[in-house]
């Protein structure tokens, strides 16, 4: 399987910085001499159609960073999968830890847009994780399970989302898990996903919080990893193109 490369703007730079960032991701696909993993662009909404165009010729995909449940409808301010997907867009995240702590996000509302994006086309990417207090209680893989079983639909397909595990206490702290750490639950997740799904195995599952090009070749040697899901790190050009470089499939 591939790796997966995702890169999460989250709420930062201009359409300027979007399109040039965007534009030299490109070139450097154009021009890279070895086989590559998938790599998905996610840049603020109001930049997405930009991006997308500047995709639309490449290897390169796009994604956003959130989605309603809803297609449409008076829901001021929010963004319908179907319309994301009309622009372009091939992935969404759903689940994101900022937006369960920020938006308060219920594993209800986080299954709702996971259905809402699979219906339209889209690939969700859901984010699972534990916090800095659940992981001192001994709670990580509680809490992952009731995140996981809680968001899934029941006749949901491997080949219908992926899964990113993001610690909220690693998320721009510079803290991250230990490899054994993240290998283990990586492990746990693939086992959950194989009891509760058909072809659970084979769902896609990255890490993200503090990526950074000097730890991402360590994660992404791990067995059970099949990607990276990266923050800050994937505005700076040349860090992301090492994370990119770090892929071992």
């Amino acid at each position: 399987m591939r790796q997966y490369i995702i890169g999460n703007w989250k709420m930062n730079g201009t359409k300027t910085d979007a399109k040039q960032l965007a534009t030299t991701f490109v070139k450097r696909v154009s021009e890279a001499n070895r086989p590559l993993p998938h790599i998905v662009l996610c840049p603020s909404h109001p930049y997405l159609m930009a991006v997308a165009e500047i995709l639309k010729d490449s290897p390169l995909e796009v994604g956003a960073q959130d989605c309603h449940p809803e297609n449409k409808g008076s829901f001021t301010g929010d963004v319908g999968a179907f319309q994301l997907k009309d622009i372009g867009c091939q992935y969404v995240l759903v689940g994101h830890s900022e937006r369960r702590q920020h938006h308060h996000e219920t594993n209800e509302l986080i299954r709702r847009k996971l259905e809402a994006a699979i219906k339209e086309g889209l690939r969700p990417v859901l984010c699972l994780g534990e916090s800095a207090e659940e992981r001192a209680q001994g709670k990580t893989f509680d809490t992952i399970s009731k995140q996981l079983l809680a968001a899934l639909p029941s006749d949901v397909m491997p080949q219908d989302f992926l899964i990113a595990y993001e610690p909220l206490w690693a998320i721009g702290t510079g803290l991250t898990p230990t490899r054994a750490e993240v290998e283990e639950t990586m492990g746990f997740i693939k086992h959950e996903l194989s009891t509760h799904t058909t072809g659970g195995a084979l769902v896609p599952i990255l890490y993200g919080g503090s990526v950074t090009g000097r730890n991402a070749p360590a994660f992404l040697s791990l067995p059970h990893l099949d990607g990276l899901l990266v923050g800050g790190a994937s505005l700076k050009v040349d860090e992301f193109w090492d994370i990119i470089n770090a892929s071992v499939r």
